[in-house]
């Protein structure tokens, strides 16, 4: 007997998948827009920051860290990919998007000096909470 039930509930783990595809693709676009030289300041400056946190090997809060840990990936990358891709002018756009259709990306870079920037700021406030316990009352 057919559980007619079970196929017509979507599948969330293709639309997780599909999702973070799309974002892998956005955020290569968002990398082929900083690279051009017809993108206006303020959108290279916020692309930037979206783009060298997105390729971070180390996250502003660790995914270990129970439903918080995803805050990044789920909520802060797409806003600021959204951002970002309101900053540029469409043209620029679309010319990456053909791009990175006809140009598919190899392996993702690593940005060690954001990842070292998020080390720092963990290290500072590991060394903060240690010296508070330390320190007499």
């Amino acid at each position: 007997m057919e559980n007619s039930n079970y196929q017509e509930k979507p599948n969330i783990w293709l639309s997780f998948k599909q999702r973070v595809k799309q974002l892998k693709s956005q955020v290569y676009i968002l990398y082929l827009a900083l690279r051009d030289p017809r993108t206006p300041l303020l959108a290279k400056i916020v692309v930037a920051l979206v783009v060298g946190y997105a390729l971070s090997p180390i996250d502003l809060i660790p995914d270990f860290i129970p439903i918080i840990g995803y805050f990044d990936d789920f909520i802060i990358i797409p806003l600021g990919i959204w951002l970002a891709l309101k900053l540029i002018p469409e043209p620029i756009i679309e010319d990456c998007r053909e791009y990175a259709r006809t140009n598919p990306p190899g392996s993702k870079p690593k940005n060690w000096v954001v990842g070292g920037i998020f080390i720092f700021i963990w290290l500072a406030v590991i060394a903060y909470i240690v010296n508070f316990m330390l320190s007499p009352q």
